[in-house]
């Protein structure tokens, strides 16, 4: 078990803390393994009745994906297998019969955003920002499925200014969106706020409240099926989506080239 992701118990409900918060939490591919293992296994033991996903400290939910694990990106392959495993990960969170609250302070984007997209519930503080920032930074792209999933939060339009912009959303505006459903002060309100929902949640009906999380899954995955194979493949092997990791690392702007 990496230490990157804590897992804590007070009674049925379990908290999933991401924890590098001297990298705002940034994924590695263990940590996104390890979340998903546990909504696979330990989430289902019949005792767990309400999740808590948050990020350690008060800068960051999670900063998206660890840029080191691009680096040796070279095959279409690469890009395509990042992707299916980050939707089979995200699937498994969206699957898992608990219901699931993320606690979100700070950074919330790429991965991160993915991840609490992907609970049933959000909270934030009021310094909270969330987005995909990826056309300014790595020129990289979305997943069919999760494009979906966001359109299904908060509607096209807003989906693709988010995207087209690369700017994050203050907490108000994500209240506004019904992105989020509540909005603290502060880190420690949001942790004390978010157990107290999650005891709440964990004293009532499970069967009502399984059921309804698979219904609401199986209304999501009602649309058409989209093949984005051709696509991911060529963005992760784009001389763009290589510049954007060398611009990042070395802390410049990139020079984009649009091939």
């Amino acid at each position: 078990m990496t230490e990157d992701v804590l897992v804590a118990r007070d009674g049925p409900v379990m908290t999933i803390t991401l924890n590098r918060p001297e990298k705002y939490n940034a994924l590695t591919f263990a940590m996104y393994a390890r979340v998903a293992e546990l909504c696979d296994g330990e989430a289902r033991d019949g005792t767990v009745r309400a999740i808590v996903v948050t990020g350690a400290g008060a800068k960051a939910f999670a900063a998206g994906t660890d840029i080191a694990q691009f680096r040796d990106f070279k095959t279409p392959g690469d890009g395509l297998d990042y992707e299916a495993r980050v939707d089979q990960i995200l699937s498994s969170i969206e699957r898992c019969p608990i219901p699931m609250i993320a606690a979100i302070a700070g950074a919330c984007t790429g991965g991160g955003a993915a991840i609490a997209a992907c609970c049933d519930m959000r909270i934030a503080t009021r310094d909270a920002r969330y987005g995909f920032p990826i056309a300014r930074t790595l020129g990289n792209c979305l997943s069919a499925t999760s494009l979906q999933r966001l359109v299904g939060l908060m509607g096209a339009p807003r989906v693709v200014d988010l995207l087209f912009t690369s700017r994050l959303m203050g907490a108000e505006e994500c209240l506004a969106a019904g992105l989020v459903t509540e909005i603290v002060d502060d880190h420690a309100a949001l942790q004390a706020r978010a157990q107290a929902l999650a005891h709440q949640i964990a004293g009532y009906a499970p069967l009502t409240l399984s059921t309804t999380k698979e219904l609401m899954r199986r209304i999501r995955e009602a649309g058409p099926k989209i093949d984005d194979h051709d696509l991911v493949a060529k963005v992760y092997t784009s001389a763009d989506f290589r510049e954007g990791l060398d611009a990042f690392l070395a802390k410049r702007k990139p020079s984009w080239t649009g091939r």
